[in-house]
This record gives C-alpha cells, sequence and structure tokens, in this order.
C-alpha cells in the first residue's frame, strides 16, 4: 500500500490507547483465547514511528499471532471480531473507523492467492464496517474477471457500504491506493448501475469516479452523463449534483463541453473588466482584486481566476482558484471583489518574488489579464 501523507495530528486522533482499547475489546469477545493486553501493548508500542497507513500494517501484524495460521479458519475469526455493522439508516458521511481495517490487510495477505473467494467473502463483511477500497484493488489487479464478477453482484446489494465499495475501489486515480489495471470497458458500466443510487455516499463516489476518468478522457465522461440525464432513473436534483461534482476538473481547465454540459456559454456576450487594488503585495499579505462584468442578456456566469505564479528557473506555475457562480443581468453591472492572501509559509504551493500574472476566466474562456508583483 503506498505511504499517506504525514498526518500525525490525524493518526494521533485515530490511533491511541482508547481506540486500540475497543479493537482489542472487539477481538477478545470474538475470538477464544485472544489475549487483549498483549495485542493492546504491542499495538501501541508501534505507532510512534509508523505512518497512518503503515500503522494499519502494524495493527494487522499484532494481531495475526493470536490467530489460526489457516486463513479459512483466520477469517472466521476475523468476521467474529467484528463490532455491529456501520447504521444502515444513514446516507452519507459514515466512512467507519479505520482500527477496523485489519480483516481487508490479512485478505491480502494471506487469501490473495490460495483462497480468493473466501478472501472476497471476508471483503464483503468488513466494507459494512471500515471500507475495504484500498483491499478490493489487489483482487482487482490479480483476478479481474473474478472479482468484477464479485462486483456487479455487490452493485445490487441492499448495504449502501457495499454498493459505494464498487466505485470507490475501482476509481482509477484513489489517493493514496495502488493503481489498478482496468480499463473503461469494465468500470463504467458499473457506474451504469450505480449513478441511480438514492444514497449521497454511493453517488459522490460515481462522481468522484468519473472525475478521475474526466482527467484522461473527459469525452467518455460527457457521454456517460448525457446518457444518464436521458436515462432519468436518478432525480434531477441529485444528478445536478453529480454532474457539477464529476465535472470539477474539467470546470477549472476550461473545458468547453463541460462548460456547455453545465449552461455556461463561452460564446457569451460579456464584457469583463478587471481591476488590481494591490499591484505590490508582500509575502504574508493580501492581493485584492475586483471583476465587473457586463451583458446584455441575463447570462448565468462561472468565474474563476487563475495566478501564473513565477518560479526561480524562468518558468511560471498555474492554479485555478473558484471565484464566483451568478447571473449578469442586463443594465446592471455585477461586481465581484476578492482578498486572496500570499501566505508566505504555503506547504503546498511555495511562493517566490516577482511577476506574477492574474486571469480571469468566464464560463471557461479567459477574459481578462493583469500582471502584480510579490515583494
Amino acid at each position: 500500500m503506498a505511504k499517506a501523507p504525514a498526518t500525525f495530528s490525524l493518526k494521533d486522533q485515530l490511533f491511541n490507547a482508547d481506540s486500540l482499547g475497543d479493537l482489542a475489546d472487539e477481538f477478545a469477545a470474538g475470538v477464544p483465547g485472544f489475549d487483549r493486553d498483549a495485542f493492546h501493548a504491542a499495538a501501541l508500542s508501534g505507532i510512534a514511528e509508523r505512518s497512518l497507513l503503515e500503522c494499519l500494517d502494524w495493527f494487522a501484524d499484532c494481531v495475526e499471532p493470536h490467530l489460526a495460521s489457516d486463513f479459512p479458519a483466520m477469517a472466521d475469526q476475523l468476521e467474529a471480531a467484528m463490532p455491529p455493522r456501520l447504521d444502515p439508516s444513514l446516507r452519507d458521511d459514515d466512512f467507519g473507523r479505520f482500527i477496523h481495517a485489519v480483516p481487508g490487510v490479512l485478505a491480502v495477505r494471506h487469501g490473495l492467492e490460495a483462497h480468493r473467494d473466501r478472501a472476497l467473502d471476508l471483503l464483503y463483511a468488513a466494507t459494512q464496517r471500515f471500507s475495504m477500497e484500498f483491499y478490493i484493488r489487489p483482487f482487482l489487479n490479480r483476478w479481474p474477471e473474478e472479482t468484477l464478477a464479485r462486483l456487479a453482484m455487490w452493485a445490487g446489494d441492499g448495504n449502501y457500504h457495499v454498493r459505494r465499495l464498487v466505485s470507490e475501489g475501482t476509481r482509477p486515480k484513489l489517493p493514496w491506493a495502488r493503481k489498478v489495471e482496468l480499463t473503461q470497458d469494465q468500470t463504467l458500466p458499473l457506474l451504469d448501475r450505480l449513478q441511480a443510487d438514492p444514497t449521497r455516499f454511493v453517488t459522490r463516489s460515481v462522481a468522484n469516479h468519473l472525475n478521475d476518468v474526466a482527467k484522461s478522457d473527459p469525452e467518455a465522461v460527457l457521454g456517460r452523463l448525457s446518457a444518464w440525464e436521458a436515462d432519468g432513473s436518478q432525480g434531477a436534483k441529485e444528478r445536478d449534483w453529480m454532474r457539477r461534482h464529476a465535472l470539477r476538473t474539467l470546470v477549472k481547465d476550461g473545458h468547453a463541453g463541460a462548460m456547455d454540459m453545465l449552461g455556461y456559454r463561452g460564446d457569451a456576450d460579456v464584457s469583463v473588466s478587471l481591476d488590481v487594488a494591490t499591484p505590490s503585495v508582500a509575502l504574508g499579505e493580501a492581493l485584492e482584486f475586483s471583476v465587473t462584468l457586463e451583458a446584455g442578456d441575463a447570462l448565468p456566469v462561472l468565474v474563476d481566476y487563475r495566478i501564473r505564479f513565477a518560479r526561480p528557473n524562468g518558468k511560471t506555475g498555474e492554479k485555478v482558484f473558484k471565484l464566483k457562480v451568478a447571473e449578469v443581468k442586463p443594465g446592471t453591472p455585477l461586481v465581484l471583489k476578492k482578498v486572496h492572501k500570499l501566505k508566505a509559509n504555503a506547504t503546498t504551493f511555495e511562493l517566490h518574488p516577482g511577476s506574477h500574472g492574474l486571469v480571469v476566466q468566464v464560463n471557461g474562456v479567459d477574459r481578462a489579464e493583469a500582471s502584480f508583483e510579490i515583494v
């Protein structure tokens, strides 16, 4: 499994004496003879020097000596130690607890080669407690046809966590996870079945999956969204939300087809002016500017701005920021003001002194540009 970024505060929140005590109690209740205290002490001792995801493997290391060496028997023990299923009456934001990733780690470690079917059964049970999106992916790579057949069945499951796994586990660019060697012909038919799901937890995953695909094949995403609209099996409000969420990267890129699908005309007759109130800005202070839009007819607009950052090597780096979704009314200028803090200690995008560019993008088309200095 890929290493997670350093997130020590999150790790400390997730993995501590109390949370590992809960896990130890569950194993002690479900597995006769399980040495609760020995597991608890061992698991706690290895947290400090490991990343968040490495801790999950470590907890599996600490559990394994207390379980049967035969995988089918181990899987039975892991299922017996599972907590109750996540609340099936909820519709969103119920991811589960990271400490319950242990069955997924051991399913891959001991079931991938010789006990594929039993391991997939274990993942089915486990994902109803904590998402198995990381752990289904080795099975998709090793046994694609067999695992996809399971996912096709799970797409109609009564538990929405199982249905979400079908989309999330096959995402092309799932954060922190290993790559899956699947084609769109294998995965998009699964999304066809999930796009009408009644739970936001599932439809968000479907939209995120499409957003991943859009980074390499925008036309496939636009085609799928059009087909789903024609199908009409999802409610209009949720379908509109999914469409916006799925197209968010293409919107940032100013993709004409995505803008058109969302109702923002790139060829709209609109006048745009840009005024930079702080043409010279020190690191740690704010860039202040205003944008004025005028149109002869009522016009929906999606306004973004891009900053072209100067780099020490003479090149530039760009980043897109949201400004406003609105409507320009005839005879009434739309004035948008923005204060953009230029952080001196930004960790994700380091700023450097020099001349920088500011570009205003309306409905995916560059409409106005100015420069400012960072001193």
